[in-house]
């Protein structure tokens, strides 16, 4: 049976040092997650192309660690993203067998929306 948790995260990314001869940004992203999920996110991002023409995409692999209600642990999530032409693309999921602690076997995939304020929320719909 699928569960649902809803709320918001603050991300900070902090720039690192460009991979391929500078084709590829390279990033480091902290989140505190809010909500129905309490906790924190730890990953590293890169990206390639324009986003100051609106034309790039993203890939990121973070561990996030806190509760859902009274279960503790970690997993990791794989985000991809894409953007093109004004119109973007998300993709989170759970990456199978990173459950650690009591979220142990999750699975499940993330929705992400930005508000026009830039406040950051989130719809994981899970399986325990």
């Amino acid at each position: 049976m699928s569960i649902t948790a809803l709320g918001t995260f603050d991300v900070d990314l902090i720039s690192g040092r460009a991979e391929l001869d500078g084709a590829v940004s390279r990033f480091e992203l902290t989140k505190i997650f809010h909500g129905d999920f309490v906790g924190t996110g730890v990953g590293v991002m890169l990206s390639g192309g324009d986003p100051m023409t609106g034309t790039a995409g993203y890939v990121a692999i973070e561990v996030v660690s806190g509760s859902f209600a009274d279960r503790v642990g970690s997993f990791a999530l794989q985000q991809f993203g894409t953007m093109s032409a004004g119109n973007q693309t998300l993709h989170y999921e759970v990456v199978p067998g990173s459950g650690k602690g009591e979220l142990t076997g999750i699975s499940g995939t993330l929705h992400l929306t930005i508000d026009e304020h830039g406040t950051h929320s989130y719809l994981l719909d899970y399986d325990l």
